[in-house]
């Protein structure tokens, strides 16, 4: 097992363009990292830089504390797993997971009682004999799992495995890798762009946008305490609410938030919580509420008008409109929307009735609302 360090780790290319400007992330030794961010954020060429696979323009990669820029892909002692699995396709499920041992020259009996270690470990016993066109799909990302297990590297690199399968099978197959690298304690950097991969994989999530880390924490520290607008809203499924607000009054008594004309008042705790508001007395922010966070319990009120509602069986989404701008991250920075209204989701008990075109008044659990600087997207008033 290994660390693995990116200390100012920077890629830009002959034509000018500068995919990382400059990465500083660690990751410890068994720990499974996730990189998620949008298409085009440069997670995979962060990936391939580790990979020996891309140049490195700057900074220091280093592995054990050993500087290896300079060392190619099999110096490293890195097991990568593609996207397309890239299985030789005239080879038996065997032949596959024991290529790698015997281009090292292992020894045959050695051979075959690791082949048969790994394929028990995955439940590929059955069809060691088959070749990759008569497997499923998630066997066939088993096959490439085992190659990579077989071979015992320092680290494990996983480059977005589970694109290519169906939604009922990329669901069942994720938690199996999560098991099995728990299971093998190698020091994993999995890339993905599906965010819920991210949340229930990681022990950690770093969420790049432009080549830039924007957070690195636990899949709960940046669902419940995102360090910028773009993390917000990035992370969770619906997206967090966020609509533009005003910061009415800030004091010993409590912070008091106007949306969509609508006072909303943060009291005790959750004042406490949000005491850097303060500074923000009169001035406009943007306030975020997660859809779960609206409907339950709470102190606070909302008013909205119902559009859509959607049954799920475990809850109710509850689209609907409010009588405030809508902002968003965008690459650029923050983008405030026009007209007068948005529409804002959320989460409620199945069983309550609630019917189209009604005006519903929503409860808001006040230490669950967020606020953000409309001019940089940062987090604002946590404590």
């Amino acid at each position: 097992m290994s660390t693995l360090t990116m200390n100012n780790l920077q890629k830009k290319y002959p034509n000018g363009f500068v995919a990382v400007p400059g990465l500083d992330l660690h990751i410890d030794d068994g720990e499974f990292l996730v990189l998620v961010g949008p298409s085009g954020c440069g997670k995979s060429t962060v990936l391939r830089m580790v990979a020996g696979l891309e140049d490195i323009s700057g900074g220091d990669l280093l592995i054990d504390d050993t500087r290896v820029n300079d060392k190619g892909p099999q110096e490293r002692d890195i097991a990568m797993v593609f996207q397309s699995y890239a299985l030789y396709p005239n080879m038996t499920v065997e032949g596959n997971i024991a290529f790698a041992m015997k281009l090292r020259k292992t020894d045959k009996g050695q051979i075959k009682q690791k082949v048969a270690e790994v394929a028990e470990l995955l439940e590929l016993t059955q069809v060691l004999d088959r070749k990759p066109g008569q497997l499923s799909g998630g066997q066939r990302q088993r096959v490439a799992m085992g190659r990579a297990i077989v071979r015992e590297p320092k680290l494990f690199l996983m480059d977005e495995p589970l694109s290519n399968l169906d939604a009922k099978l990329r669901v069942q197959t994720r938690a199996e890798i999560a098991k099995l690298q728990r299971r093998l304690g190698v020091t994993t950097m999995y890339v993905t762009h599906d965010q819920v991969e991210a949340m229930t994989m990681g022990d950690r999530v770093a969420v790049l946008r432009r080549g830039v880390l924007m957070q690195c924490a636990a899949p709960s520290t940046l669902y419940e305490s995102p360090d910028n607008l773009f993390v917000a809203q990035f992370i969770g499924s619906p997206s967090m609410n966020v609509v533009r607000g005003v910061v009415r009054s800030a004091g010993e008594e409590g912070i008091v938030l106007e949306v969509a004309g609508q006072s909303l008042a943060l009291t005790g705790a959750a004042a406490q919580r949000m005491a850097g508001l303060a500074k923000y007395g009169g001035q406009e922010i943007a306030v975020g509420i997660r859809p779960e966070a609206l409907g339950g319990d709470g102190e606070g009120q909302i008013t909205v008008a119902v559009d859509l509602v959607e049954m799920l069986g475990s809850e109710k989404l509850v689209h609907a409109s409010i009588d405030a701008v809508a902002v968003r991250a965008i690459d650029t920075g923050v983008e405030i929307g026009t007209g007068t209204s948005s529409t804002m989701i959320a989460s409620l008990d199945p069983r309550r009735d609630v019917r189209v075109g009604e005006r519903l008044t929503l409860s808001v659990d006040t230490m669950r609302v967020h606020a953000f600087d409309l001019q940089t997207g940062a987090a604002i008033g946590r404590s």
